[in-house]
């Protein structure tokens, strides 16, 4: 363990946890929803959109298996990765969480990913996350699990906002993620930037590398390759809140997976997670299935780094031996 990382141990163990869940709130809106007859009303618009979206990636998923050159699979792959990173070593564990801190390099880096995974700005992304966390599971949380899986997978994002989540998420302190200007100038110039980074920049990449047909690189390397990420993502919100172990809380919906994990480069250790939201490891998985991790690394050792934040292995075991001993 670094020098940094130890004295980041030290402050988790002396101070509360960033983003730990609000518990008396949370039993309280357990309570009120019993009598909640709210009804969200459909956004057409988006339930369009992705529609499109799925036909355009399943014509994608044809032309990568049985057109595309081997190139454009390998940077179908490869941009799947890029964009993913973007995710989650960026406005998950960056900025939603602070779990580390990053030097403009990183940031500018981590946010041009993050256009390629086109999941809304970072301070929308972060903002929403930070509900989930402090309200999990409860009309708060933009993804509710309780409100089916199929909510909490894809169908948050095809209705309106349920009222308690603005309520909730206006009191939230977003004054670290307004107080970046790389954050600013992503939000400001969104769609500019999203429609390079995510289909342009993809699509002409194989195009003008390697003599890739132009509506074949756009199907696979652009509109498949973003398909995919959102359900990588999306897992995390429905099957990691569903299927798995519970050996931290097993009070929780949240639940450590592999399989999610190795889908999210690293995020399905969910369990972990919300037990302890500022390890910026998200798990005690190894590297090999935590590229997020991974790639926080090298960038620390690059010295884009610093103040990752670990939460001490003595902690980590009692907590498990606690669970362990209750059961």
């Amino acid at each position: 363990m670094t020098e940094t990382e130890t004295v980041a141990v030290r402050k988790i163990k002396n101070e509360e946890q960033f983003l730990e869940a609000e518990l008396d709130e949370v039993r309280q809106l357990q309570e009120s929803a019993k009598n909640d007859d709210f009804k969200a009303d459909i956004v057409w618009r988006n339930i369009i959109l992705f529609a499109a979206l799925h036909f355009g990636a399943l014509v994608g998923l044809y032309q990568l298996i049985f057109v595309a050159k081997w190139p454009t699979v390998l940077f179908s792959f490869i941009g799947w990765i890029i964009s993913g990173l973007g995710i989650t070593a960026g406005a998950h564990r960056l900025w939603a969480h602070r779990s580390y801190k990053a030097r403009w390099p990183a940031r500018l880096t981590l946010m041009l990913a993050n256009c390629m995974a086109f999941q809304n700005d970072v301070i929308e992304w972060a903002r929403d996350h930070r509900c989930h966390h402090k309200w999990t599971d409860t009309h708060a949380d933009p993804h509710n699990m309780n409100r089916g899986i199929f909510f909490s997978h894809v169908g948050w994002l095809l209705v309106r906002k349920h009222p308690e989540i603005r309520r909730r998420g206006a009191k939230l302190d977003l004054s670290d993620l307004f107080a970046d200007p790389i954050l600013r100038f992503q939000r400001r110039f969104y769609l500019p930037l999203v429609a390079m980074f995510c289909f342009v920049i993809p699509t002409a990449i194989p195009v003008y590398g390697w003599g890739e047909n132009a509506l074949v690189s756009f199907y696979t390397a652009a509109v498949f390759r973003y398909c995919f990420s959102l359900h990588m993502t999306w897992l995390i919100n429905s099957a990691a809140h569903t299927f798995g172990y519970r050996p931290y809380d097993p009070t929780i919906t949240p639940a450590d997976n592999l399989l999610t994990t190795i889908g999210s480069l690293g995020e399905g250790g969910h369990n972990y997670h919300h037990t302890f939201p500022q390890d910026y490891r998200t798990s005690e998985y190894s590297l090999s299935v935590n590229w997020t991790k991974l790639t926080i690394d090298v960038f620390a050792a690059l010295g884009w780094v610093y103040d990752r934040k670990v939460v001490a292995d003595e902690i980590i075991a009692r907590q498990k031996a606690k669970q362990h001993k209750g059961h």
